[in-house]
C-alpha cells in the first residue's frame, strides 16, 4: 500500500478525544484518523452506489408524476 502526508490541523478539543479514543483501542492516532477516514470515505461510496442502483433509469422529471400524487396540505411540525 502506497502511502502519502497530508499535514492536518484539527482543533485541541477533537485532537484530544481521538487520541484518548485512539488510545483506548491501542492504536496510534495516526492510525485511528487514517481508519476514520477510510471508514467515511468507504460509507460514502456504498450510498452513492446503493442510490444509483435503486434509482436505476428514471431521471429527476421522472418524480414529478409522485410529487403530484401528494396532498395539498402543508408539512406538520414534529416540533410541538
Amino acid at each position: 500500500m502506497s502511502k502519502s502526508t497530508y499535514p492536518l490541523k484539527l482543533p485541541a478539543s477533537v485532537k484530544k478525544a481521538a487520541a484518548e479514543l485512539a488510545a483506548n483501542d491501542g492504536a496510534s492516532l495516526n492510525q485511528f484518523i487514517a481508519a476514520a477516514v477510510a471508514e467515511k470515505v468507504r460509507c460514502l461510496r456504498t450510498a452513492r452506489e446503493f442510490l444509483r442502483e435503486r434509482a436505476g433509469t428514471t431521471k429527476p422529471k421522472d418524480m414529478l408524476k409522485y410529487l403530484r400524487w401528494a396532498p395539498k396540505v402543508p408539512p406538520h411540525s414534529s416540533m410541538s
